[in-house]
């Protein structure tokens, strides 16, 4: 593991404007701001060019009454004015909501309601995704703004806002909302802290540097593509390349194209992105820019790190979650040695693996499980969240004497690699996104003729793992698998809607009432 190349800040709650993760891109606007910032299919900024951005939205925000504090929701795909609305609401101390493209009108209706945002900001594409949530909203927000000529006249119109405002580490900066075991999403509240030490982590484990070149095809909406790609990147001084959509060729193009050093993914798009190297041939794609390859969201097979190797390029590990961000790295020396592990814990982070039969009682008497014995990852540190918005009951499941319960199962073998083996918790991963399957049943269970369902995560060849979803209808109720799969499409993301249903006369369960999920074949 290389040595951390900048010492940990002593813990503080003064306020300042250093603390203030807008204050990066002030900083290299000053000491080097002819260097690129960002590109996307529109523009090249250079960090004075972006700083000049950033600085003049965070004035008009102001100017509409956005202040510190407030929440302002953010449905922008991968395209430069989303992370300067990310730097803009962060420099007047603002919280940025970053919200899921895929979602349905409903599910954005949600997140807007219960931030209370005051504020959105919105591509044109997803006006209508907009304009529909912010109609059945309790309370609409009251500041929007679409990018486009509106958005360039907004930042023509307004004259730079020099001051970073001043805050406290603990202050909170970015509001992401993740689903959870109770059907019920949940916000957890980033703080400047930890924006800070997870780009710390980033600069030791990917090493980087104001010459890397990193693109960014993971959404923007999740912490791959905000938290443990863009920031510590905008961090250490790097350029952004970014990519609006998954296209296997026009990606392999922009790393040849831009000389790209490292990009991040998940091991759906690496899969595809080797069936395009390989049917191209040797020697098609220029990838000699290229130094490694950061997975995450789902375990990579040890055959594809390997299948990578056979071309020259490493495949990296990592692990996290949106609550804590990077939480462990395979180091490029060890990825074929120990592929099939996510490597070892970060710097900045202590994380045990605590035998779950101890987790209920006080935290003095959790016991570590011992090697090769699989137990559930806590972690605490400065990477670690807030808590979770207006969720106290969430927080005190989830949060013990400043120790996060990530609910994910592994081991350790004699070196303290750690390897992943399940879930406590019913979550899968599909394409890369998190799916809870309490989230999908509990709106099924308001369809008139659903009775009783439960999901499972199956697998699946093209997107890692699918739900699949079985059935109880209501006595004399009717539903066919197109009826079930068309409330899925108004009601839930398209990710999230089960590609198989399976009608059951009952649902196995325990003499509780459980059901028994295992035994759904």
């Amino acid at each position: 593991m290389p040595a951390d190349p900048t010492p940990a800040l002593a813990p503080t709650t003064t306020a300042s404007s250093a603390h203030n993760a807008a204050d990066w891109i002030r900083r290299h606007a000053e000491r080097a701001g002819d260097r690129l910032a960002l590109v996307d299919a529109d523009r090249r900024l250079s960090y004075a060019d972006l700083e000049a951005r950033v600085a003049r939205l965070a004035t008009w925000l102001e100017a509409q009454g956005i202040r510190r504090g407030d929440r302002v929701g953010l449905i922008v795909g991968n395209r430069t004015p989303n992370l300067e609305t990310v730097f803009a609401v962060a420099r007047i101390g603002a919280v940025v909501l970053p919200i899921n493209t895929r979602l349905s009108p409903g599910e954005v209706c949600f997140l807007l309601d219960d931030s209370r945002a005051t504020g959105l900001v919105h591509e044109p594409h997803f006006r209508d995704l907009a304009d529909a949530a912010c109609e059945k909203a309790k309370v609409a927000p009251e500041v929007r703004l679409e990018v486009g000529p509106d958005y360039e006249a907004a930042l023509e119109a307004s004259e730079p806002r020099a001051e970073v405002e001043a805050v406290s580490p603990e202050d909170p900066m970015i509001l992401m909302y993740t689903s959870g075991t109770t059907g019920r999403p949940k916000g957890a509240l980033l703080p400047h802290r930890k924006a800070l030490y997870n780009s710390k982590n980033a600069e030791i484990y990917f090493e980087i540097t104001p010459d890397d070149r990193v693109l960014v095809v993971s959404p923007l909406f999740h912490s791959l593509g905000l938290q443990i790609l863009s920031l510590p990147v905008m961090y250490c001084g790097g350029s952004l390349v970014l990519q609006a959509h998954f296209d296997p060729e026009e990606l392999l193009d922009a790393v040849a194209r831009e000389a790209i050093t490292y990009m991040g993914a998940v091991p759906t798009v690496y899969q595809r992105l080797l069936d395009a190297i390989d049917a191209g041939g040797a020697g098609h794609y220029t990838l000699s820019s290229l130094r490694l390859l950061f997975v995450a969201g789902a375990a990579a097979s040890a055959e594809l790190v390997r299948a990578y190797q056979r071309h020259g390029l490493v495949l990296v590990q990592g692990y996290g979650q949106t609550e804590s961000s990077t939480l462990t790295c395979l180091a490029g020396v060890d990825a074929e040695r120990k592929a099939g592990s996510v490597g070892l814990p970060v710097h900045h982070a202590e994380l045990r693996i605590v035998d779950r039969d101890t987790l209920a009682g006080p935290v003095a008497d959790w016991q570590d499980v011992a090697q090769g014995v699989a137990g559930e990852i806590v972690v605490r540190g400065p990477i670690v969240m807030l808590g979770y918005w207006e969720r106290p009951e969430a927080n005190a499941e989830t949060l013990r004497d400043g120790w996060l319960r990530t609910g994910d199962l592994a081991t350790r073998d004699e070196e303290g690699f750690i390897t992943l083996v399940g879930r406590s918790r019913e979550m899968f991963i599909s394409g890369g996104e998190n799916v809870y399957p309490a989230e999908i049943e509990a709106r099924y269970l308001e369809h008139p003729a659903v009775r009783e369902i439960a999901v499972v995560g199956v697998p699946d060849p093209r997107w890692g793992e699918t739900g699949r979803a079985h059935v109880v209808l209501e006595p004399g109720a009717s539903a066919s698998e197109e009826d079930l799969v068309a409330y899925g499409r108004e009601h839930l993301a398209r990710f999230k809607i089960p590609t198989a249903f399976v009608f059951e006369d009952e649902l196995p369960k325990t003499a509780s009432g459980k059901v028994q999920k295992h035994r759904l074949g």
